[in-house]
């Protein structure tokens, strides 16, 4: 397959990009005045605003006829029936199928899945419930009141955001924890908020070898063992794992086991055992219905065209925006305290996936894949980095996030500054200010004709900057689940056109591979013939501090 940067698509898409470069967004909406309207979708209580991008409705159409040349039907196809579409691993990526609630019929190596996944909720649900009515006891007798979820990556990212984003819809009266580092300072910060007592702890991990899982596990468990005896681990650990016999031989029992598969990444396994923390706290039914938004969004997607397609427009203007502006960032911030955990969710979601150098076929990459994403809390952001966004020389495109739930008079106030806060910046970005406007501003202020054209200069802002802004009506299970699988697909279809795979993780393998003979070069000198001079200095000089501490 010759690189899709010699496609007739994409020569056209340069071409066209000389076309439109200079255009500035006040021009594009002075001279429509339904632009707003025209490039506005709505997918149930999800509004995505993509008006204030540099685009006509000629890029629209080049972007998808991009996306038909690389076959990106066949592959969302591909996608959903489960064909091996990692093929670095041979897999298939088969987060979909677990919040499809109709467990329809899909085939992995001749076995239907359906039943493994309804197998799989079932047990998920029993033990839900056994918590939540006060069964499922601690070794002393008491019911469980705090859950302690002890994982990394995709076993913590997904499950913490979502908690945190849901809290408001939590059911039983449960104190969640999330132990993810290995620094034993916030393992220590958790023991000292729980009662060991009634403490349940979920050990994530899908291979039973992550470094930092287990070294938490083993620490935990060891003080339990030591203050309640050896058969602790019945009443207090729960693992979830696609190595069952790992989790049975640390000691936890078979039935306490539930599992993950090999078609599900890391990082799209919320929807799985995973997401037990939240399933915790949010409940059976409304775990369902943050499945059931997910589900809802795959059909969208599925079956939605191109031009409609939310998830194939944000990745389309993504590949728009890094391919041919050469912009290789972008902010995602939501304005949303609730939201706070998505960017860091997110970051791992799409660089992880996607920031890649070779193509399917081993080949070395010429163009960018894999924006850099970076974000915070939109109120916050503005008083920090927005200032880079507006007036430095990097373009980076935005999405905004609103989720405007609450109604009643003094949070309302709080919201309507919120949003306000919101508009203004994506208004300032497309907008900006000109030399004109700054300087008639100034002399309206009183500033002498000469001060008000030297300070002009500073406060010129050139705009022309483009956001998307996506509004959820509220943030509830079920429009959390459709978020999520937005941007997951907007994720696959990126891999889609840069000829990459989203699914695999070598460079995080590599660390990792790295890591035991750096640690016995550390703690045992043992020195390791492969590591460079710059390592085994550094090495050297924290042995000299370990010995003189």
């Amino acid at each position: 397959m010759k690189p899709i940067t010699e496609n007739t698509e994409w020569q056209a898409l340069a071409n066209h990009y000389h076309d439109i470069a200079n255009l500035h967004m006040r021009d594009l909406f002075a001279k429509d005045t339904r632009r707003f309207s025209r490039y506005t979708l709505l997918f149930n209580d999800i509004l995505l605003d993509y008006s204030r991008n540099r685009i006509t409705d000629q890029t629209i159409s080049m972007l998808c006829h991009l996306a038909e040349s690389q076959g990106l039907k066949g592959k969302i196809e591909a996608l959903f029936a489960g064909h091996p579409i990692n093929v670095s691993e041979n897999r298939p990526a088969l987060h979909t199928a677990l919040r499809d609630l109709k467990h329809s019929p899909i085939y992995v190596n001749g076995e239907d899945i359906a039943g493994l996944i309804a197998e799989s909720r079932d047990k998920m649900r029993t033990f839900v419930t056994r918590v939540h009515t006060g069964q499922w006891k601690g070794i002393t007798g008491k019911p469980i009141s705090h859950i302690v979820n002890i994982g990394i990556g995709g076993s913590f990212q997904g499950p913490m955001m979502c908690c945190h984003a849901l809290k408001e819809f939590a059911v039983a009266n449960l104190k969640i924890h999330f132990i993810s580092t290995v620094d034993d300072i916030h393992l220590n910060e958790i023991w000292q908020q729980i009662d060991p007592e009634s403490t349940l702890f979920i050990i994530s991990s899908k291979s039973f070898t992550t470094i930092e899982t287990l070294t938490n596990t083993h620490t935990i468990a060891a003080r339990m063992k030591a203050r309640f005896g050896q058969d602790v681990l019945r009443h207090h650990f729960i693992a979830v794992t696609s190595e069952p016999e790992k989790a049975i031989s640390f000691g936890i029992p078979a039935e306490q086991v539930f599992p993950l598969w090999s078609w599900i990444g890391g990082r799209y396994s919320v929807w799985s055992a995973i997401g037990l923390p939240l399933m915790l706290l949010i409940g059976n039914e409304q775990f369902s219905q943050f499945l059931a938004g997910a589900h809802e969004m795959d059909e969208h997607f599925r079956h939605k065209n191109f031009a409609e397609n939310m998830p194939v427009l944000l990745a389309m203007l993504t590949v728009w925006y890094m391919n041919f502006f050469d912009s290789t960032v972008q902010a995602i911030i939501p304005y949303s305290h609730r939201l706070r955990y998505l960017v860091p969710y997110l970051q791992q979601a799409e660089m992880e996936s996607n920031g890649k150098s070779v193509n399917l076929g081993g080949n070395d990459i010429q163009y960018a894949t894999g924006p850099v994403l970076f974000g915070d809390e939109g109120c916050s952001g503005q008083h920090t980095y927005h200032q880079l966004l507006h007036q430095g020389r990097h373009l980076i495109p935005v999405d905004f996030i609103i989720a405007d739930g609450k109604t009643e008079s003094e949070a309302g106030h709080h919201q309507d500054i919120l949003l306000a806060s919101c508009l203004s910046q994506a208004q300032a970005l497309m907008r900006g200010k000109t030399y004109e406007e700054a300087y008639h501003d100034l002399i309206a202020r009183h500033y002498s004709q000469k001060n008000a054209a030297d300070l002009a200069r500073h406060q010129m802002i050139p705009g022309n900057k483009p956001s998307n802004i996506i509004v959820l009506k509220r943030i509830t299970p079920k429009s959390l689940g459709a978020l999520i699988a937005l941007y997951e697909h907007k994720i696959f279809v990126q891999g889609v056109i840069w000829n990459i795979n989203p699914f695999d993780q070598w460079g995080v393998e590599l660390g990792k591979q790295l890591l035991p003979a750096i640690l016995n070069s550390i703690t045992r000198d043992q020195e390791d013939a492969e590591t460079d001079p710059a390592t085994a200095g550094l090495i050297e000089y924290l042995r000299q501090l370990k010995r003189h501490s």
